[in-house]
């Protein structure tokens, strides 16, 4: 997902009208968040020594202004959600005070009042009033529901009310909970596990608002009512279970990937090249990537793993900087050597001094192979001013020699020429026209 559609989808949630109701799909989508930034941070640094082993100017890291502005809803919303969080534990508090007051008074009635006709019109206030009353805190909704449950059941029970409207209400309330048992059986046809939470919760508030039923029928309504209940909850805590076991499968997978990185960077004492660091860097690289497919752990030891997860790379990637740091003043006082060889191939490469210069450059060649390699940096660049003059004397003097080796080939073919010349001559009678020609040949040699 880009950065951007994660403040769309943000927007998205946060312009809900209840904060607290997308409390949980916030917090994943800032999680997912966090991850996508601490990525790219990653990459940036990755990409940041990558360029300084290049030798170039490394880029500053730009302004994220997408991440700002994904922080600055988030931290609007986290402020509209905790002031929810305030106002909903406020009136939990004072909805609270006000069913036990209700009991109370409820209570006081059954104690004390007679009339049946003003006891009923109290009952009907009362419970008017208590159907109005919002949530209570969590862990007293059991406590004071069942208490009032218990007095209203009490009350129905004990006080002699008109058969007629006994029975009536009894008939009426044991449909409503029959048909609240039903609604809890059909929950198994919805798919996300949050809607069923949301519906099973208000329909055992509802069981819980509809009064007592008969007698008879309410032990048979009520082991209905709470095996269909159960199923609901063995669902609900199978799929929650089945979550903290997916969960903690990959914390496992996470601190496996962490402890191999561990291990990696425990041999760094070994690592003495440029290849053995470089080796080990394509191997974190590729546990980094492993880590990637790994899904989330347990929100807060998810945390802590990728700390010290995001730690042990750290400090591989401070420790190659520094070796590096080191090899590259190592390489550099070695390229400045190799200059002062290059620089004396310059010197030497227009000499027409054949033998003395070659014996030389020779020399020179030798120590440039004892030197050693001055780096990826500065090695190739080096090589080929220093050959280029090397070649140079080199080609001059086979350029000398080759045409020395022309001029005396021509001089062969004259003499051989002449040769065959002196042997097609005809010697003279006369004794002194042979040794005139003689002469003539042997001077004709020598030139």
């Amino acid at each position: 997902m880009e950065k951007l559609a994660f403040i769309e989808a943000l927007k998205g949630l946060t312009s809900q009208e209840d904060p607290l109701a997308v409390s949980r799909d916030v917090s994943e989508l800032r999680t997912k968040f966090d991850d996508v930034v601490l990525e790219e941070q990653r990459k940036f640094q990755v990409a940041l020594l990558e360029a300084r082993e290049r030798g170039e100017e490394p880029q500053e890291a730009e302004h994220d202004d997408v991440r700002e502005e994904f922080y600055a809803i988030y931290s609007e919303y986290k402020d509209r959600r905790n002031a929810a969080q305030q106002s909903k534990k406020d009136a939990e508090a004072s909805h609270l005070r006000e069913k036990r007051a209700l009991i109370e008074r409820l209570r006081n009635v059954i104690k004390t009042e007679e009339n049946i006709g003003s006891a009923l019109t109290q009952y009907k206030e009362i419970h008017d009033a208590w159907k109005v009353v919002g949530d209570i805190p969590r862990e007293k909704r059991q406590e004071v529901q069942s208490e009032y449950s218990r007095l209203l059941e009490e009350f129905f029970y004990h006080l002699k009310i008109y058969r007629e409207l006994r029975e009536h209400d009894l008939h009426r309330n044991h449909q409503l909970k029959l048909e609240v048992v039903q609604k809890i059986q059909q929950l198994d046809k919805i798919e996300q596990i949050k809607e069923v939470e949301a519906a099973i919760k208000a329909l055992q508030h509802e069981w819980d608002e509809t009064g007592p039923v008969n007698n008879d029928d309410w032990e048979t309504l009520k082991t209905a009512y709470w095996d269909a209940v159960r199923v609901v909850y063995a669902r609900i805590h199978a799929f929650y279970e089945e979550r903290r076991t997916e969960l903690s499968g990959n914390l496992d997978k996470k601190k496996e990937v962490a402890q191999r990185a561990k291990e990696l960077i425990s041999k760094q004492a070994e690592w003495t090249t440029n290849k053995d660091w470089e080796q080990a860097t394509e191997q974190l690289l590729a546990l980094q990537e492993e880590w990637k497919t790994i899904g989330f752990g347990p929100r807060k030891e998810n945390e802590e793993i990728w700390k010290e997860f995001r730690g042990v790379c750290d400090s591989f990637f401070n420790a190659k900087k520094a070796f590096f740091d080191v090899l590259r003043s190592q390489f550099d006082g070695l390229a400045s050597k190799k200059q002062e060889l290059i620089d004396k191939v310059h010197a030497l490469k227009d000499s027409t001094d054949w033998k003395a210069t070659t014996e030389q450059i020779l020399k020179i060649q030798k120590q440039w192979k004892e030197t050693g390699n001055a780096g990826q940096r500065n090695e190739q660049k080096l090589w080929k001013e220093f050959r280029a003059a090397c070649d140079h004397f080199f080609a001059a003097k086979q350029n000398h020699f080759a045409q020395q080796d022309q001029e005396l080939a021509g001089n062969y073919d004259a003499k051989m020429a002449l040769i065959e010349q002196i042997k097609a001559a005809q010697i003279p009678d006369n004794k002194k026209e042979p040794l005139a020609l003689l002469k003539e040949f042997s001077r004709a040699f020598m030139a």
